[in-house]
């Protein structure tokens, strides 16, 4: 050691309480991340957004329903589920009519065009899906499943 300089030992910091790599969130973001390329990749072909695909297959699963009520089936807010249905009426694939039941209300239903779209990328998604849970095993998939529905 030299004359008249001190020499400071290395302290290592504790460790912080919060790591980022250890967070629900973060992990979600990075799992939404893996899977959107691969629905992109796959459903890209049809210009479909996941907002889009969500309500094109609710559509064809329930039939026509009320804008209202699509948001709320498919976790979309007034506004999203508004955009989503004006860029696919837009394309031809839905359309929207009067509720006979109260025509205050409109109902928004898939076109043939929407139907025939929804029908053709069904296949497709579904191996998105599992795809995406590739890296699990059959017990783990539905371990998976289960966890995440009941976090909803």
């Amino acid at each position: 050691m030299a004359r008249g300089v001190a020499v400071k030992k290395s302290v290592k910091p504790a460790k912080p309480s919060y790591i980022l790599d250890e967070q629900i969130g973060f992990i979600l973001r990075q799992v939404w991340q893996r899977h959107a390329a691969i629905f992109a990749r796959d459903i890209g072909v049809a210009n479909l957004t996941p907002t889009q695909w969500a309500a094109l297959s609710k559509l064809n699963e329930t039939g026509p329903c009320s804008q209202n009520q699509l948001g709320r089936l498919t976790a979309m807010d007034v506004a999203t589920i508004k955009g989503v249905i004006d860029r696919l009426t837009a394309r031809g694939l839905t359309e929207t009519s009067s509720d006979p039941e109260d025509g205050r209300r409109l109902l928004v239903s898939l076109t043939r065009a929407g139907q025939q779209l929804a029908e053709k990328a069904a296949p497709t998604a579904l191996a998105i899906s599992r795809e995406t849970l590739a890296p699990l095993d059959a017990k783990e998939r539905e371990m998976l499943m289960a966890l995440l529905n009941k976090l909803r």
